[in-house]
């Protein structure tokens, strides 16, 4: 009948209406986005500024608190001992450590070439060492302590080392005037701490190599067949045949 007609159109129109949506709301779903979604200001604040990279280990983090004017400075502070103790306390053991270091190392290679009247020819520096008693030992070390304290009116800790503004390593000694050419005494104040570094890396190893084959630095030398001939080294180690 005609009156029904509306009522059965109606009905059509809607069906119609809702299948054209659902296929445009599902077409929408494939479709690129030409909209970001917006970052909550919750995720911005965890991702935070990207990791600045330490110039001597490229894959750590830059340490935060290594002072960049600090001579010697590499941005190498792999156990971020900065981050606890002050850089220039820290500097302060280094450049004291690196300078007995060096001296050191001297007081390793001079005994194979010369040899004072009080100590026996032929002994090791290693083995001199361990002729001296204990308490001889005991001596030194508390002489040792005794020297740094006064050296620092008894400012030996991390807090009070440096209230005066003194540099690390900086006691007033140069008796031959480095220090009068400030720009040669950066260069000298470098070269000092790539020197000590050097020496520490050195003595560590001629130690633990004498301990392994009893032999000094130079004695192994002289028994390495390309550094010298085999007719005329010094000591037959088996090596050439």
């Amino acid at each position: 009948p005609a009156f029904l007609a509306p009522v059965t159109l109606f009905p059509l129109k809607m069906l119609r209406a809702v299948v054209l949506a659902a296929s445009l709301a599902s077409a929408a779903a494939f479709a690129p986005s030409s909209i970001l979604p917006r970052s909550s200001s919750h995720a911005a604040k965890a991702v935070g500024p990207r990791m600045q990279a330490s110039e001597s280990v490229p894959f750590l983090s830059k340490p935060k608190r290594l002072d960049s004017s600090l001579p010697g400075y590499v941005g190498f502070d792999p156990l971020g001992l900065s981050d606890y103790v002050d850089v220039k306390w820290l500097q302060e053991g280094e450049i004291k450590n690196g300078r007995v270091a060096m001296l050191g190392v001297v007081g390793l290679i001079v005994p194979e070439v010369f040899t004072f009247p009080f100590f026996k020819k032929g002994v090791a520096v290693y083995d001199n060492f361990f002729q001296i008693p204990p308490e001889s030992l005991g001596q030194i070390a508390l002489a040792i302590g005794l020297i740094e304290v006064f050296s620092h009116k008894g400012k030996i800790t991390p807090v009070d080392m440096f209230e005066d503004g003194r540099k690390p390593g900086e006691f007033g000694f140069d008796p031959l005037g480095f220090g009068k050419n400030p720009d040669a005494f950066k260069r000298y104040e470098l070269a000092e701490i790539k020197n000590g570094r050097l020496a520490m890396i050195a003595i560590g190893g001629m130690t633990h190599h004498y301990f392994l084959t009893g032999k000094g630095p130079i004695e192994f030398l002289t028994q390495i067949p390309n550094f010298k001939s085999c007719t005329s080294a010094a000591i037959d180690t088996g090596l050439c045949v």
